[in-house]
């Protein structure tokens, strides 16, 4: 992998300096820009795809195989699409270009079948959004032959408004279900965060497009949300509950499902002008400083990061999205920068301070209020540390593109499959028998391990 641009800019900065803290002032954009070069170095230290016989696009995983599922993978591209575009580094472009190709699926919906046992919405859809911020950031557009970015994201949202993937009747009615396919555990769950991605996306779609429907559908989430109280009165966002009824609400609170409502209100604002939008937009960064920055300003998970151990590696990576939609929302609604701006800078402040681990002595850990490293290492970790030096400079430049502002990606409002079915496989033959106990044994004791934990929602 070739020495990125800014990579170059901080050796010049650092030359001299021996390895150990990551040290940036964040009051000059430059040494922002250099301090964030070298973590997305170390981001991509964790990226083995673009190695001979690994897979393109995902990190090593799921566990046991690795420490990451793969919308992980997608969500990296996502946080190194607004790196390359706020830092204006466009190194890793080919990288990135043939990760978001290579994972499209054979119906070109980022639903491949050989990630159909732990397929949730939310995972298609955080695909789906790196594919929607190529197209508003103006990331070079594939060739003919190949899936265009708008086309994916709506091929998504198209899958997921299909009720085959929702509740229909009752208290839950309308509700998208956290799991595609019903043989999932987790089928039942009706999540905020499936539902979040959702509006985020038809947000978007509809200020992309200017295509009103867009903008309804996602609206009809925001009623569903605020109806069933995942989002309440002091907005709150809480995970999610359960058929038949949705009334037994999971309270736990995660940085991300609130940040992506706030994300997705932003952008109804900026598109639409309405008040009632800008009220959301405002409620929700209120009731995310509340929750997310207590402690001193610094970011933190309260629904797991107070007992050591309990945040697992998805959970790890939410504080990451969460500054990088926080200063999106500032480019959508210029009036929240006073507001969510000292936020953003403190808590990147304390992120960075700990970047004292591993054995370039600046890998970034967990738990950035204790003011010191924690000894954990993962991408995880470094993301959210690039997400948060990115968010500092996010607002100073242009707002996201439409297709009327300069997005040039080309879409297809009728993309995606009619319905979402279950991979089938060709009949078995006396053949395919011999020795197939032996593999479901291995098959089944590499799935426990791997799938265990789908069984807490």
């Amino acid at each position: 992998m070739r020495l990125p641009t800014a990579l170059l800019a901080a050796s010049s900065l650092l030359a001299g300096r021996a390895l150990g803290a990551l040290e940036v002032d964040l009051d000059d954009k430059e040494s922002i820009k250099a301090a964030a070069a070298l973590v997305a170095q170390d981001l991509l230290s964790f990226y083995r795809g673009d190695e001979p016989g690994w897979v393109p696009g995902i990190l090593p995983g799921p566990p046991p195989d690795g420490d990451y599922y793969w919308w992980q993978g997608g969500a990296m591209w996502g946080a190194l699409l607004d790196y390359r575009n706020v830092m204006g580094d466009t190194s890793y472009d080919d990288t990135i270009f043939q990760a978001l190709q290579f994972q499209v699926g054979d119906e070109k919906d980022y639903n491949p079948a050989n990630w159909s046992a732990s397929m949730g919405n939310d995972d298609q859809a955080f695909w789906g959004f790196s594919a929607l911020l190529a197209a508003e950031t103006g990331f070079r557009d594939p060739s003919s032959s190949q899936p265009q970015w708008l086309a994916l994201a709506q091929a998504i949202f198209n899958e997921q408004t299909h009720l085959d993937r929702r509740v229909e009747g009752g208290n839950c009615d309308w509700g998208l279900r956290w799991q595609v396919y019903r043989t999932n555990n987790g089928w039942d769950y009706i999540n905020t965060i499936a539902n979040a991605c959702y509006f985020n996306m038809g947000a978007r779609l509809a200020r992309y497009t200017d295509n009103s429907t867009y903008g309804e559908l996602a609206e009809k989430t925001w009623d569903l949300m605020w109806r069933l109280g995942y989002i309440s009165e002091d907005f709150s966002v809480y995970d999610g509950a359960h058929e038949p009824n949705c009334t037994s609400i999971n309270k736990a609170q995660f940085s991300y499902n609130a940040a992506m409502i706030m994300q997705g209100c932003a952008y109804m604002y900026n598109q639409t002008n309405n008040a009632t939008w800008k009220a959301r937009t405002d409620g929700m960064v209120k009731g995310i400083i509340n929750t997310f920055f207590a402690m001193d300003g610094v970011a933190f998970e309260p629904s797991c990061e107070p007992a050591p151990g309990t945040c697992n590696s998805d959970m790890e990576s939410y504080r990451g999205y969460m500054h990088r939609w926080m200063a999106n929302t500032i480019q959508l609604a210029p009036h929240t920068y006073d507001v969510i701006m000292p936020v953003l800078k403190t808590s990147a402040a304390a992120g960075v301070k700990q970047c004292t681990g591993g054995d370039n002595g600046r890998m970034c850990g967990f738990h950035w209020t204790s003011g010191k490293y924690d000894g954990l290492i993962s991408a995880s970790l470094e993301m959210n540390v690039l997400g948060a030096l990115t968010a500092l400079l996010m607002p100073d430049v242009a707002p996201p593109l439409t297709n009327s502002t300069g997005g040039t990606s080309l879409g297809d409002p009728d993309a995606g499959q009619a319905r979402t079915e279950l991979p089938t496989f060709a009949p078995i033959t006396t053949g395919d028998k011999a020795g197939a106990s032996i593999l479901t044994i291995l098959v089944v004791t590499g799935a426990l391990s791997a799938f265990a934990w789908m069984s807490l929602d």
